[in-house]
């Protein structure tokens, strides 16, 4: 990744967004983790993995809609057409990774 995708999250407003969902999916993943203890059977058990694993998948998209919308397009070292490779690329590296 270059440096207009590694910027940090600067918006005060969409950082506790993130850290909201983040904040859900930690209490989703002790949530599993009690249902395990307690021995719940394991069909309820993966439901859960899974509204987890997409909580997870949720909050990398958002990221990266939020980067496309404010980091890449305050690069004016780049063409267009460069930022929007980045953004195709990060999207598609993201996006090998969720199913």
């Amino acid at each position: 990744m270059t440096d207009a995708v590694q910027k940090p999250i600067s918006n005060e407003e969409e950082r506790r967004k993130i850290i909201n969902r983040l904040k859900r999916l930690e209490g989703q993943v002790r949530g599993l983790q009690t249902m395990i203890e307690s021995g719940k059977d394991c069909e309820a058990v993966l439901t859960q993995i899974m509204a987890a694993k997409s909580a997870l998948n949720q909050v990398g998209l958002h990221i990266i809609g939020y980067s496309m919308k404010t980091c890449l397009i305050d690069d004016e070292e780049r063409t267009r057409d460069e930022l929007i490779d980045e953004a195709i690329g990060v999207f598609l590296k993201y996006s090998s990774c969720v199913q």
